[in-house]
C-alpha cells in the first residue's frame, strides 16, 4: 500500500492510497470462486457454472465490492501510518485513472488542529465579591409580597401602580386595526405593558371615564406594519383598583412552603436561597471570563465539519425545545442563526480537551456527587434520583463533563490575574450592560 498526503487550504488534507495489484487480484479471484460455488445461470446447478463465465458476468460487481472492502480496511490503516486525526467523514473517490491492474482512491478530509496552549499569566479576570445583607433580604421579601398582591376597587382617580380595568379600541388613519382593541383588560399603570404614553395618559382617570389617547408605535415595534405609525386609542375605564400587599406573618410564610418556624424561618430560607443564587451567579461570571480568556489567548482554526455538525445539533435542540413549549417544530430555522455559537463551542471543546489532557485533570468524585445531589434536591425522592444517575454511565458522564469544565475554570483562575471587585447583591444578580462588559 502506497500512501501520499497533500495539504490543502486550512485543515483539509488530500490522501491518496494505492493498493497493490496482487492484493486486489487475490481478493477478486477469491470472491469470484466463492460466488461460483453458489451461483446458478440458465438452469444450471449451483457450482457447475464455469469460472470464466462467472468472471465475465459478475467481474465488475465483484471488483466494486472488493474496492469497497479494501477502502474500509485500508483507510484507517493509512491514517495511522501517517499519524492523522480526521475530523468528520471523508469524501472518497476512486483514482482516475486507477493504478495499473490495482486500485486506488483519494480521500479528502479535515484533520483535528494542533492546540498549542498559550500563557494566561497576563489575563485579567474580575471576580465580584458580595454578600446578602439585610437590605437585600428586605427587598426580596417586598418582591415576594408583590407577587401576592390583591386588588381592592376604589372610587378615586387612578394613580401610578393602580390596576385599571379598561375597554379600548385603536385606530390608524381613522380605521380600526387588527389586535388594536380589547374589552375588560386589567392594566397596571407603570407596568410598561402598553406602548409609551398609553399608561401615563390614564393617570387621574376615574371609573366610568373615557379618554382619547393620541400616540405613536415605536419604530422597532414587534409588528412591522404598525412600527412607527401614529395611532388613536379610545379608552373607557371600567374600574380603578389599588394594590393590597399581604401582611408578613405566619400565613405569608406558609404560602411559600414554610410550615414551621414562621417569619423567622422564612427569612432564613430566603437568605439561604439568595446566597446560593449569588454564589451561582458569581461562578457563572467567572466561567464566562475564563472561557473568553481561553478563546482569546488560544487562537485556533476549527474543522468546518465539526462546526457544521454542532450547528445542526444546536438547531435541532432549539426545535425540540420549541416543540416542548407547544410551538411549531416545523419552523425552518436558518443554520446561520447558530453558526457563531457552534464555532465558539467547537473551539472551546478542543481547547478545554487539551487543557484536561496536558494537566491530567480528572473529574473530582466529590464534586460530581455534590452536583448530582443538588440536582436531586428538587425531586420528591432525591435518593432515587441519585441512585438512577449512578446506575447510568451516560447520565453520570454528562455530570462529570460539567464538573470537568468547572475544574478547567479553576485551572484558568490559578494561571490568570484575578482581581476581587467589591459589589452588591443586585449588581451581581442584575448587572447593567456596561458593568457586564467591563467584567
Amino acid at each position: 500500500m502506497q500512501v501520499s498526503v497533500e495539504s490543502s487550504e486550512g485543515l483539509e488534507r488530500r490522501m491518496t492510497v494505492e493498493l497493490p495489484a496482487e492484493k486486489v487480484t487475490e481478493k477478486v479471484e477469491k470472491r469470484l470462486k466463492e460466488l461460483a460455488r453458489t451461483v446458478r445461470l440458465d438452469g444450471s446447478r449451483a457450482g457447475k457454472v464455469p469460472l470464466s463465465v462467472v468472471r465475465q458476468r459478475f467481474g465488475g460487481q465483484v471488483h466494486q465490492e472488493v474496492f469497497g472492502d479494501l477502502v474500509q480496511s485500508s483507510y484507517f490503516e493509512a491514517l495511522a501510518h501517517e499519524k492523522l486525526r480526521p475530523a468528520g467523514e471523508p469524501n472518497i473517490q476512486p483514482m482516475d485513472p486507477p493504478p495499473e491492474q490495482g486500485m486506488g482512491y483519494v480521500a479528502v478530509f479535515e484533520v483535528m488542529p494542533e492546540v498549542d496552549l498559550q500563557d494566561l499569566s497576563q489575563v485579567s479576570i474580575r471576580r465580584p465579591v458580595a454578600e446578602v445583607n439585610d437590605a437585600d433580604l428586605q427587598q426580596m421579601i417586598e418582591k415576594l409580597r408583590g407577587q401576592r398582591t390583591t386588588w381592592n376597587q376604589v372610587e378615586r382617580q387612578a394613580q401610578d401602580g393602580d390596576q385599571l380595568t379598561i375597554n379600548f379600541k385603536g385606530f390608524i388613519d381613522g380605521e380600526a386595526f387588527d389586535g388594536g382593541s380589547a374589552e375588560a383588560v386589567p392594566l397596571v399603570l407603570g407596568s410598561g405593558a402598553m406602548i409609551d404614553g398609553f399608561e401615563a395618559g390614564l393617570i387621574g382617570a376615574g371609573s366610568g371615564e373615557k379618554r382619547t389617547l393620541e400616540l405613536a408605535f415605536p419604530e422597532d415595534y414587534r409588528v412591522e406594519k404598525l412600527a412607527g405609525k401614529p395611532a388613536v386609542f379610545e379608552v373607557e375605564v371600567l374600574k380603578v383598583s389599588e394594590p393590597v400587599l399581604p401582611e408578613i406573618d405566619d400565613e405569608f410564610a406558609k404560602a411559600f412552603g414554610v410550615s414551621e418556624g414562621g417569619v423567622e424561618a422564612l427569612h432564613q430560607e430566603i437568605r439561604a436561597n439568595m446566597r446560593r443564587e449569588l454564589s451561582d451567579k458569581i461562578r457563572s461570571r467567572l466561567k464566562q471570563q475564563a472561557m473568553d480568556a481561553l478563546l482569546n489567548v488560544n487562537r485556533i482554526t476549527v474543522p468546518k465539519a465539526l462546526v457544521q455538525q454542532e450547528t445542526e445539533a444546536l438547531r435541532d435542540q432549539t426545535k425540540s425545545n420549541m416543540a416542548q413549549k407547544g410551538r411549531s417544530s416545523n419552523l425552518e430555522l436558518p443554520l446561520d442563526l447558530f453558526a457563531e455559537q457552534a464555532q465558539r463551542r467547537v473551539a472551546l471543546g478542543l481547547i478545554i480537551g487539551e487543557v484536561i489532557k496536558q494537566n491530567g485533570i480528572e473529574a473530582d468524585g466529590d464534586r460530581v456527587r455534590q452536583r448530582v445531589e443538588q440536582f436531586a434536591e428538587s425531586y420528591e425522592k432525591p435518593q432515587e434520583v441519585i441512585d438512577y444517575y449512578y446506575s447510568d454511565k451516560t447520565l453520570l458522564g454528562s455530570i462529570e463533563n460539567v464538573v470537568l469544565e468547572d475544574q478547567v475554570v479553576d485551572w484558568v483562575l490559578e494561571q490568570a490575574q484575578v482581581e476581587d471587585v467589591a459589589s452588591t447583591f443586585d449588581e451581581v444578580i442584575n448587572p447593567s450592560t456596561d458593568a457586564a462588559d467591563e467584567a
